[in-house]
């Protein structure tokens, strides 16, 4: 290697990240405010469903007195939906995620501005008439839809529209649970598809300013209380951790079948799709009917269960009755997230499991964290967000190991059953893949001096010309920039030239290439025993 190997960097980061941040500290702001709204619609929307008033207390539908007309509430709000989805527009369907997952790898980072103003309009509907679904998702679509409409005002590759879109539906997040650090991971996780400081800057900038500005209207957090826990957790926890993570994670591969399984019955149907949510309705309003408590975001029913001792007809209730008027309503194709859901069916089972070993009050909250921790985990395919959100929504810092192996193990046994997540099961139904494993990429650990072609060993149809043409490669130079070279070129081998002397040192072709990918496959592949004892 020659004097010049500095010219290597470990990042691929210019100074256009500055620009970014600076936009993405705005759309944070942004986002953060528009977080802010939407949960203010959605307590209106079921201030008015419910209450017959204009209203903005945070209040839950299984309190109305309305009585036997509350079943009807979710069937006029799912035939709202349907009419949106219908005349306005069909992409206010779903989670919220996945949907944001669809415009940044196939419609470049462009959100179409109808979607930015329907989503939460839907959403608010949706949840306000009692679906029992979780308000992110939309908060993540819209955060995400408005940060990519300020990109579409500027001059960026798709790539830069990504970072900015990804940056408002962190914020969004980040905004919703005061969850700053999650989000980023989320974004990570599940939004960004990769790990570079060129995105990560940005979408941190963004976070963080949210967060900061959340303040403003609701509080710097934590979003639940728990009670106080033993700093330091036994080796009896840690194995009922483990144990807990290996259930949810089971019981969240069968969630995903389940609502995808109500998304194939209606897809049966000889009726147009804009009917389905009303008819998903009709399942919220029956289950209504047995489970009050099951309507709606339900978010206090995650402060009953992070508060320890819940009522069994609580935890049956949200096992049974929510589970199945989640996955039907979903599956119906109306506006709402996953995530509260998730963390309410997650947190029950932890919570049954401490109370069927009649364990107290403060130990069955410390199981039901971990249930909710391990069910993001599983069903989304996000343990790091997944352990870190646990932890800034309660501010709990001794459940930190438990959770840990908790979050892990669902996350072991969903990956190895499923297929897809929950969220990128949608995708795949519409015909696309993706893969969310990260990894850095064989070509950019060999340099091109390491494979290509001397000088000496040149055939004669790649004969070398001592004129350097207008595009070749550098020896010090990674292989895998000398293939996005060529690529862009289009040219199928480059001359390579010495960095200090300026003299061409040999060439390097699609064959050398190969080469650097076939040492990785023989890193995954070859097994040898490195130990084989003495003689």
């Amino acid at each position: 290697m020659n004097s010049h190997s500095s010219a290597l960097r470990d990042f691929t980061v210019d100074r256009r990240v500055w620009l970014l941040s600076a936009v993405s500290i705005a759309i944070g702001a942004g986002a953060a405010v528009l977080a802010v709204l939407l949960l203010r619609c959605i307590a209106l929307s079921t201030n008015l469903f419910y209450y017959h008033r204009l209203s903005l207390a945070q209040v839950s539908p299984a309190g109305s007195p309305l009585g036997h007309w509350m079943p009807v509430v979710p069937v006029v709000g799912g035939l709202l939906v349907g009419l949106m989805a219908r005349y306005g527009s069909d992409k206010i369907r779903g989670h919220g995620i996945p949907e944001a997952i669809e415009a940044i790898l196939l419609r470049g980072a462009r959100v179409d501005p109808k979607v930015a103003l329907l989503k939460p309009i839907s959403a608010a509907i949706s949840i306000g008439s009692g679906g029992p679904f979780g308000a992110e998702g939309p908060i993540i679509m819209t955060g995400g839809a408005f940060g990519s409409l300020v990109a579409q005002w500027m001059h960026l590759t798709d790539a830069e529209r990504t970072t900015l879109l990804v940056a408002g539906a962190a914020a969004g997040m980040s905004a919703t649970f005061a969850a700053p650090l999650a989000a980023i991971l989320l974004a990570v996780e599940l939004l960004l598809f990769e790990w570079r400081p060129r995105s990560l800057i940005p979408v941190a900038f963004a976070s963080i300013t949210a967060a900061i500005v959340r303040i403003f209207w609701l509080d710097s957090g934590p979003l639940f209380t728990m009670p106080a826990l033993p700093s330091e957790q036994t080796a009896t926890v840690a194995v009922g951790a483990l144990g807990l993570g290996l259930l949810v994670g089971l019981v969240a591969a069968a969630l995903s079948r389940m609502m995808y399984g109500f998304e194939d019955l209606f897809e049966r149907l000889p009726i147009h799709w804009m009917w389905w949510p009303a008819l998903g309705g009709v399942g919220i309003g029956v289950g209504g009917i047995f489970f009050p408590r099951g309507l709606g975001v339900g978010y206090d029913n995650i402060a009953d269960l992070l508060h320890g001792n819940a009522p069994l007809s609580l935890l049956l209730g949200l096992l049974v009755a929510k589970s199945l008027m989640w996955a039907f309503s979903l599956g119906s194709g109306t506006s709402g997230g996953v995530l509260a859901p998730l963390l309410l069916i997650g947190g029950a089972c932890g919570e049954l499991v401490a109370h069927v070993a009649h364990a107290s009050a403060q130990t069955q909250s410390l199981w039901a964290l971990i249930g909710m921790g391990a069910m993001l985990s599983g069903s989304l395919g996000v343990p790091l967000t997944a352990i870190l959100f646990s932890l800034e929504i309660t501010h709990s810092i001794p459940a930190m190991l438990p959770l840990m192996l908790g979050c892990i193990s669902a996350y072991a046994v969903t990956s190895l059953i499923m297929p897809r997540s929950i969220l990128t099961e949608k995708l795949s139904r519409r015909g696309f893949h993706l893969t969310r494993e990260y990894g850095t990429d064989p070509l950019e650990t060999v340099t091109v001096l390491e494979l290509m072609r001397e000088a000496g060993e040149q055939p004669r149809e790649h004969a070398i010309d001592t004129d350097l043409p207008e595009i070749y490669a550098f020896t010090d130079e990674t292989s895998r920039s000398a293939a996005e070279k060529m690529a862009a070129s289009g040219l199928p081998s480059l001359l390579v030239v010495d960095r200090e002397s300026r003299k061409v040192a040999g060439s390097i072709g699609l064959q050398e290439l190969l080469l650097g990918r076939q040492r990785s496959i023989q890193r995954e592949q070859d097994r040898e025993r490195v130990f084989t004892g003495g003689r």
